[in-house]
């Protein structure tokens, strides 16, 4: 069960440690964001734990980018506890998730904001097409990519582009939350 911290206040993790009752009460989880495309869910008993569920699923075609605003402002408007993002793994649609979050309200591009993630969580890789989704709520909030698909022998991935808002390497993020 592994459970990241992507900034102060917003979790990251699978289905497993989403259904943990001393995870959810050690973090003071009041919020759970449930990517998972399962419905019927049972959480651990918390007083005041409320729940947003994303019927999405992990497949390329699946519209994610629906529910970007949607959770970005749920997540933001936890202001007096904290939120726990998930779907089954923690790899593709939660990640996609906090990263939508990320460019929304910490005004970071997506390449920072996967930096960000990924930091913290290594093994994430949210499918083509979430990236496909997430570049253009990119391009719909700051009007410029900063990530691009290339198709290498692993198949089509993302690629860094030259991120023009960013002179260094290093950057303190998630300072509203």
């Amino acid at each position: 069960m592994s459970v990241s911290q992507v900034c102060p206040g917003l979790f990251l993790s699978g289905l497993d440690s989403a259904l943990n009752l001393s995870v959810l009460a050690s973090r003071n989880i009041t919020l759970i964001i449930n990517a998972s495309g399962l419905e019927d869910v049972s959480y651990p008993p918390l007083d005041g734990l409320q729940v947003l569920h994303v019927p999405v699923q992990d497949q390329p075609h699946a519209p994610l980018r629906q529910y970007f605003d949607l959770v970005a402002e749920q997540i933001n408007q936890n202001q007096t506890g904290r939120t726990l993002v998930h779907c089954t793994a923690g790899r593709s649609r939660s990640p996609a998730l906090i990263m939508a979050y990320l460019m929304r309200f910490e005004g970071l591009s997506l390449r920072r904001a996967h930096e960000q993630v990924l930091e913290q969580r290594p093994f994430i890789r949210p499918n083509a097409g979430f990236w496909r989704q997430l570049m253009d709520y990119e391009r719909t909030l700051f009007s410029r990519n900063t990530v691009r698909m290339v198709k290498t022998s692993g198949g089509v991935l993302p690629e860094a582009l030259q991120d023009p808002e960013d002179s260094s390497t290093t950057a303190t993020y998630c300072v509203n939350v």
